[in-house]
């Protein structure tokens, strides 16, 4: 499974599904781990937009149905729901939240790669190259 290099400027790499272990039961919203929190509010400060925040969504393709799509948003929609640690938001659109609940965003910074994930305990099975899923 690879993952696009984060530059020094604002891009967000691809999301990559990664189920966590069997057995542990989905709890509600979506975490943020503490190199999520650590990287998106540097990329926040790079952008000058500290109270914006990054849009998580569940959208229809890949080989195995769903796929993750990420993005900035300069604030959220009317229905998001927002989630805030240490003051990083991330906004989830309703239909969407169905299949993050219980979700953890990490960023894992590697030598090859280095990007977000989402470790989603509703995954039931992933594709080969770690871009789509289904639940």
């Amino acid at each position: 499974m690879s993952e696009q290099t984060t530059s020094p400027q604002t891009q967000l790499p691809q999301a990559a599904s990664a189920p966590l272990p069997t057995g542990k039961p989905a709890g509600k919203g979506v975490l943020l781990h503490d190199s999520a929190v650590s990287r998106l509010r540097a990329l926040l400060e790079q952008r000058q937009t500290p109270e914006a925040g990054l849009r998580i969504a569940v959208k229809g393709g890949g080989c195995s149905g769903l796929q993750y799509a990420m993005e900035w948003a300069e604030k959220p929609r009317e229905r998001d729901k927002i989630f805030e640690r240490e003051g990083v938001r991330v906004f989830v659109d309703p239909k969407s939240y169905l299949y993050l609940m219980g979700t953890e965003l990490v960023f894992e910074e590697g030598l090859m790669a280095s990007g977000f994930k989402l470790q989603n305990p509703n995954v039931k099975t992933a594709c080969g190259c770690g871009e789509s899923f289904t639940v």
